[in-house]
């Protein structure tokens, strides 16, 4: 579920502190619900979900006990890859960049 919560914090670009003042939490709070380290009431479950407009089964997706282990680093890449892309202001720029990765996936 922390995996979840962070990896949808990062593709908002939320900080952890952003997220921890919107919740109502220490960023030490937040870091420890990422971390699995502290568990999550359902009311703050509910604000989380709130925060980062998600439905509250969002983050009770894939819990099902399967490995996971080999995801997370790509699927943080893809996050971040959309949220570095988001931030692109120039629509040219983001077109270049669309016709590069079809170029690149089209190479595969």
């Amino acid at each position: 579920m922390g995996t979840r919560i962070r990896e949808r914090r990062v593709m908002l670009g939320l900080s952890q502190q952003q997220m921890a003042d919107m919740i109502g939490v220490t960023y030490q709070q937040t870091h420890k619900y990422e971390r699995g380290i502290n568990r999550i009431s359902a009311g703050r479950l509910y604000q989380i979900s709130q925060v980062l407009q998600v439905p509250i089964g969002y983050f009770f997706e894939g819990l099902d006990g399967g490995d996971d282990n080999a995801l997370p680093s790509r699927q943080r890449m893809c996050l971040e890859l959309a949220r570095n892309f988001s931030q692109i202001n120039n629509e040219r720029h983001q077109e270049a960049l669309s016709q590069l990765a079809r170029a690149l996936a089209a190479e595969a």
